[in-house]
């Protein structure tokens, strides 16, 4: 039974959720059912078939609308009385600044990406409202939670680039090779080639999901009477014309974004279409499946060669071609190995034919061979249960109950006969230039290097400010925003293009540079170091930027943690790998790795020094929609990610 005090912090809180995809969607059917009353949720995409599996506020007819809208209509059918307020918009967007977070209690996420994560954890810090983050990956999932000056920020460990991506850009709007690739592999090429049973994300493109569907399963059977060019013909024509044709449909989704191109094989191959794409005879005997190959069917021999659209038409048809007249026996229950030739050529040339549709850069058969992964696929009970615990750590909040604040992460494999690893929150750290304002050092060579490399290489990318300012003492050197005049416009466009040291205020070594996002409200140093020179391999950018480092390590306390916080540290560390072998367990206290791996499953021990140690193989947890790619697959699945230390980085 909830107590008074419980039930007015949660009828009395005003709480904005930011996401509404897999972990949103349980979030706010746990957050109605729980007696909030006052939610507000943000969120830009649109639903997607490939949602309906896990996202259980969406149906079939709900495809193309607002994720935000239609989850608050589904939910408030059933909590009529409550007030749900949503917004089919980006977080980014300058209406949802500090002044705008400083109405709500707490802040819920529910993100699927770094950048959006960055963005909230500042607008959280400049508005002093609480953050409780969260992402699932597969089985494994996290909660976290960061208050102003007595956790650490969602920033204050590095992270490293991602290698997840959502779903929704898999399937419709990708925006790097990578996504192409995936399409390529875990779609279509399973699609074609794989269980024809297993559930596939590849062919609705209509707000009519049903009929889509059913003509795709038509276009995508090989009839007995059909020629196999022909079949191949025309696979192409649906999946990189009709299917292109029918996401363009949807113009919400194309409103800020580049627009796709159909591509039609009568288009891309006019003069080929009468004439036979290759020779099967040159591939040698039929049951040396692996020597099966595209390329030297077509007198290709470069793997390193970045094919034009024709070439990547021709591969994707003769591959196509090749496993039917060659592999015919194995077709329904192929899966996709880099070690198979003919595999890594069809994928490579349909992900290339995607690609080229999306205005996206081609890539070579070596390239590409390199990027593909594997994948773990979205568990909607993940999602429940990291949604159940993002609730109970938002109720603590609301009732400012400090000492029992915990940041918990869901395993695959039981530690201590647990799934469910609670540990105590980290406490800021020191040198985050986030919340501590430490300043930064950049390295950089001032009479070489221009302003506008510092803005994309290190303002943008490194540090995640959209609208930045950057002044040098009170001089103004650069600045972006819809109030400013032409002459001051043009006068930072030339900015830009003048190296640091040409500057009309001289950027020079020692110089202390001020970076500010008004719309973030942060603000940080940055010492500017010159340097002549740099390792072109190891330092590219010809800059490097330091200061932004790891809490660091305090003296080992030879007491054991507690149960709360020592059962949970292997999971701790995972989710933000680091290069090595210590992991935090409560502020102030390390242990080894290994040692967790003994002490929370002492059966596993013996795994402690293989497959433990290597905590970088996995990739940062996030939100449920995404992909994740890993990059070192074989030593993972070797290992069945037995143990939980391993499995949850």
């Amino acid at each position: 039974m909830a107590s008074r005090k419980h039930l007015a912090a949660v009828k009395g809180a005003k709480v904005l959720m930011v996401g509404a995809g897999g972990i949103g969607c349980e979030l706010l059917k746990t957050l109605a059912l729980s007696g909030f009353q006052d939610i507000h949720i943000i969120d830009m995409d649109t639903i997607e078939v490939s949602n309906l599996n896990r996202q259980f506020l969406f149906r079939q007819s709900h495809v193309g609308q607002s994720k935000a809208k239609v989850a608050r209509e589904a939910v408030l059918k059933f909590r009529p009385e409550i007030s749900i307020t949503s917004y089919h918009a980006n977080v980014k967007d300058s209406d949802f600044n500090v002044d705008f977070f400083k109405q709500f209690n707490v802040v819920l996420n529910g993100l699927d990406n770094l950048d959006a994560r960055r963005h909230v954890n500042r607008l959280c810090l400049g508005a002093d409202v609480p953050l409780i983050e969260s992402g699932t990956t597969g089985f494994l999932g996290q909660v976290t939670v960061h208050v102003k000056g007595r956790t650490e920020c969602y920033e204050c460990q590095p992270k490293p680039a991602p290698k997840t991506y959502p779903v929704c850009t898999i399937t419709s709007t990708p925006s790097k090779f990578v996504h192409c690739i995936v399409w390529a592999k875990e779609l279509l090429f399973a699609k074609l080639f794989g269980d024809k049973n297993q559930a596939n994300d590849l062919n609705v493109r209509s707000s009519d999901g049903a009929s889509s569907s059913k003509q795709a399963e038509d276009v995508f059977e090989h009839r007995d009477d059909e020629d196999i060019e022909q079949y191949g013909r025309r696979i192409y024509d649906h999946v990189f014309g009709y299917n292109i044709e029918q996401a363009l449909s949807n113009e919400e989704t194309w409103k800020n974004r580049n627009r796709p191109k159909p591509m039609y094989i009568r288009d891309v191959m006019l003069n080929e279409l009468g004439q036979q794409n290759g020779s099967v005879e040159k591939n040698g005997a039929a049951n040396e499946v692996y020597s099966v190959s595209a390329m030297a069917s077509l007198g290709m021999k470069n793997p390193q060669d970045i094919w034009s659209l024709m070439e990547n038409s021709r591969v994707f048809l003769e591959a196509l071609k090749l496993f039917f007249m060659k592999r015919q026996k194995e077709i329904g229950n192929l899966t996709f190995d880099k070690d198979d030739q003919l595999a890594v050529e069809f994928v490579t040339a349909a992900a290339n034919i995607r690609a080229a549709s999306f205005g996206i850069p081609l890539h070579s058969l070596f390239e590409a061979k390199g990027i593909a992964g594997n994948i773990v696929h979205a568990v909607a009970t993940t999602n429940a249960i990291i949604a159940g615990l993002i609730v109970i750590e938002a109720i603590k909040v609301l009732q400012n109950d400090t000492k029992n604040y915990r940041m918990t992460y869901c395993l695959e494999h039981p530690a201590r006969k647990m799934l469910l690893m609670p540990v105590d929150p980290f406490e800021p750290n020191k040198s985050c230039y986030v919340c501590s304002e430490t300043p930064l050092s950049l390295e950089i060579n001032t009479h070489r290097t221009k302003l506008r490399d510092v803005v994309e290489k290190i303002v943008r990318a490194t540090l995640g400010m959209g609208l930045p300012l950057i002044m040098h003492g009170s001089a103004l050197l650069y600045e972006v925003g819809d109030d400013l005049d032409e002459d001051m416009v043009a006068n930072y466009a030339a900015n830009l293009d003048k190296v640091l040291s040409e500057l009309p205020t001289p950027v020079t070594s020692g110089t202390m540079l001020t970076i500010e996002d008004f719309l973030q409200e942060l603000s940080c140093k940055i010492n500017i170091k010159h340097r002549e020179e740099f390792d072109e391999e190891k330092e590219p950018d010809g800059m490097v930027l330091s200061g932004w480092t790891q809490a660091p390590a305090v003296a080992q306390d030879d007491k054991k943690s507690t149960a709360n916080a020592g059962s949970s540290s292997s999971a701790s560390s995972s989710m933000e790998p680091e290069k090595t072998d210590d992991i935090e367990t409560t502020p102030g206290k390390k242990r080894k790795l290994s040692e967790v791996s003994e002490s929370a499953n002492p059966e596993l021990s013996s795994v402690a020094g293989s497959s433990t140690r290597n905590p970088e193989k996995l990739e940062l947890v996030d939100d449920d929609d995404d992909l994740v790619i890993f990059d070192n697959w074989d030593s993972v699945t070797d290992k069945k990610i037995k143990c939980n230390v391993s499995s949850s980085s």
